[in-house]
C-alpha cells in the first residue's frame, strides 16, 4: 500500500512517498502540487474500491448522531 503524507517544516513543505520495502520518497512540493499527487494516487477522497485513509479511518463520514 502506499502512503502519502505532508511533512512541513518552518520554511518549507514536503511530500513523502511511502512503498512497502523502498526507501521514503521525499521532496519539496507546494500545497497545489501535493495536492495533484493525492489525486494522482487517489488519496484526495473516497473511491470505490481503493483502500485509502477516507476507507480506513472513515474520515468525511457522520460520527454517531450526526
Amino acid at each position: 500500500m502506499i502512503v502519502i503524507r505532508r511533512m512541513v517544516d518552518r520554511q518549507r513543505s514536503f511530500t513523502g512517498i511511502f512503498l512497502p520495502g523502498e526507501p521514503a520518497q521525499i521532496f519539496p512540493t507546494t500545497d497545489y502540487e501535493h495536492a495533484r499527487i493525492l489525486q494522482i494516487y487517489k488519496q484526495d477522497r473516497p473511491y470505490d474500491g481503493v483502500v485509502n485513509d477516507f476507507s480506513e479511518y472513515q474520515i468525511g463520514h457522520d460520527g454517531p448522531g450526526g
